[in-house]
């Protein structure tokens, strides 16, 4: 990607279009200096249909300069940048793993196969940054991981459909999405590719529902008792509970 001039000029267009809808939003926190109410949230999707790794770059930069004119950028930071990495890569890969074609639903099960898309996207992106931040001691995970994870999505699932039926046939009819710029990848196999989302999938709403059973006490994975922690915020028992789940989604995604 980085070789392809017009790539890195949509990576820097959609890091910077991310940004400027960010940061008038960041006077109306709902979670104070973690998060707030993202119409921006569209922006890495539908980028990503059309830029693909551009848009996978260009979403952490972007949520990155946002946080930068919020107050700065801290520890918590770091797993900002790597779920938002993850929100821009997974939809265009895992739209080309379930079947391909042009990210314009008109018949019900490819408004189906797009929900299930960005709502694998938005948990992937909640379940990495709230298990670090949880990790860090800044916020429970069922707070802040929840939140996320339907932020994103009912903002996503609503708002990208509407942008794609308008943006995405001219892109293409200007030859200008990373199907046309990129050089096509060698084929790999239909099977390896939905086995690795459907892993990858398991493994990110697995890790919510574990970490929202971790923080109330209903459950404590066999991996966490044999260290016999425990502690009043729960923060190191969902730190190395959640491990397993936030690194085989991670490898499944990057993989796909």
């Amino acid at each position: 990607m980085w070789a392809n001039t017009r790539l890195v000029v949509f990576t820097a267009i959609s890091a910077a279009l991310y940004a400027a809808i960010l940061i008038p939003f960041k006077v109306l926190p709902i979670i104070p200096g973690v998060t707030e109410f993202r119409p921006a949230n569209a922006v890495p999707v539908v980028c990503s249909f059309l830029f693909g790794p551009a848009a996978a770059w260009g979403s952490p930069i972007g949520n990155l300069i946002g946080d930068l004119f919020a107050g700065g950028i801290g520890p918590g930071d770091i797993f900002g940048f790597a779920g938002n990495l993850l929100y821009g890569l997974i939809p265009y890969r895992a739209w080309d793993a379930l079947g391909g074609g042009d990210p314009m639903p008109r018949r019900t099960i490819d408004w189906l196969r797009l929900a299930v898309v960005i709502f694998v996207a938005s948990a992937a992106c909640a379940l990495l940054i709230g298990w670090g931040l949880n990790l860090l001691g800044f916020m429970p995970f069922p707070v802040i991981a929840n939140f996320i994870l339907w932020n994103n999505f009912l903002v996503a699932v609503i708002l990208a459909p509407l942008l794609l039926r308008v943006i995405y046939p001219r892109v293409k009819a200007g030859r200008l999405t990373y199907r046309h710029l990129l050089t096509a990848r060698k084929p790999r196999s239909v099977v390896l590719r939905s086995s690795l989302f459907a892993i990858g999938a398991a493994a990110t709403i697995g890790g919510h529902v574990a970490g929202n059973l971790i923080h109330s006490g209903m459950w404590s994975p066999f991996w966490v008792d044999a260290l016999q922690l425990e502690t009043a915020n729960r923060a190191p028992e969902i730190g190395i509970g959640l491990l397993p789940f936030v690194l085989v989604a991670f490898v499944c995604f990057l993989a796909l």
